[in-house]
């Protein structure tokens, strides 16, 4: 019954999206947007937990709210754009988007390098995988089932378009390194909070975090290349995706050293495109819980 509820729930949204003209679709994204903040006490104040670790007081409270709201439309953008992109041509959808900094990204693959590219849950982020593997070739993801049966399935065809191949997140490790041996790309979100046993502590905005090692691992054991790809909105429906310069892991004596100083540069470059424009970011996890569960109680 509740599958079919929320199976019910997204075709209505979706008949409504569709329905909606282009240039009344980010002021239709800032109603609702501001209708869940207002109703949503508890990722609101998770959002402020987060941002409050990450500034201090460096931020206004003003404007720590201002960021809040922001990422709510973000991500109700984001849902907007999803439900719009499923079937959408190659052509269609790479009018979407800007590619900066396209040569790191040809330059690694003409060369024949093994590439794991990063990102976070930022801007749109999943535009990312369906722009690259659309533009630049196949390419293998990881992500998490959703609870919901059918609403999984809906996200991972949406997902799964332009030869990209879905890896369930549980147990991926020998799944990413057959795709890496067949020449796919690999991509990964590396933002979200791990446990002590699957992440390595790293700084984050000042603290101390729970970062995955997965990318550092997989480009030491591979001599692959790691290359940050974020994307932010340019509008309500235009996207620049940039890369940045690509991380290299290095191969010493010192193994635990070497993955630990990739992941920190991995964290780094997040932060810092965070920093440029925080309102993109999804503050609505708990992305510090590992070192400050107390704080989000």
């Amino acid at each position: 019954m509740k599958d079919i509820f929320y199976l019910g729930v997204y075709y209505v949204f979706k008949g409504f999206i569709l329905l909606i003209p282009n240039a009344w679709m980010y002021y239709m994204a800032k109603g609702i947007s501001r209708l869940i903040y207002l109703v949503d006490k508890k990722h609101k104040h998770i959002a402020k937990v987060n941002l409050k670790l990450a500034y201090g007081q460096s931020l206004s409270e003003e404007k720590k709210e201002v960021i809040v709201k922001a990422s709510y439309v973000n991500l109700m953008l984001l849902l907007i754009d999803f439900i719009r992109n499923q079937g959408i041509s190659k052509e269609k959808l790479l009018k979407k988007v800007t590619f900066k900094n396209a040569h790191i990204l040809t330059e690694a693959l003409e060369a024949k390098k093994n590439i794991i590219l990063i990102t976070a849950h930022y801007g749109n982020w999943e535009l990312v995988p369906l722009a690259i593997a659309a533009n630049f070739g196949p390419l293998t993801g990881v992500g998490r089932k959703i609870d919901t049966a059918s609403i999984d399935t809906i996200l991972k065809q949406n997902r799964e378009q332009f030869d990209i191949e879905m890896l369930e997140k549980t147990g991926a490790m020998k799944p990413m390194i057959n795709a890496l041996k067949n020449g796919r790309m690999l991509g990964l979100l590396v933002d979200q909070n791990t446990t002590e046993k699957d992440g390595l502590l790293v700084d984050f905005f000042g603290k101390p975090v729970r970062h995955t090692p997965a990318a550092a691992i997989l480009a030491r054991r591979f001599d692959a290349v790691i290359i940050p790809a974020f994307i932010r909105r340019t509008d309500s429906q235009k996207y620049t995706i940039t890369f940045y310069e690509p991380i290299l892991t290095e191969k010493t004596n010192n193994k635990d050293e070497d993955i630990r100083a990739s992941v920190q540069k991995q964290a780094k470059i997040t932060e810092d495109v965070i920093r440029e424009k925080p309102e993109e970011w999804f503050w609505l996890h708990k992305r510090w819980k590992n070192q400050f569960e107390e704080c989000y109680n």
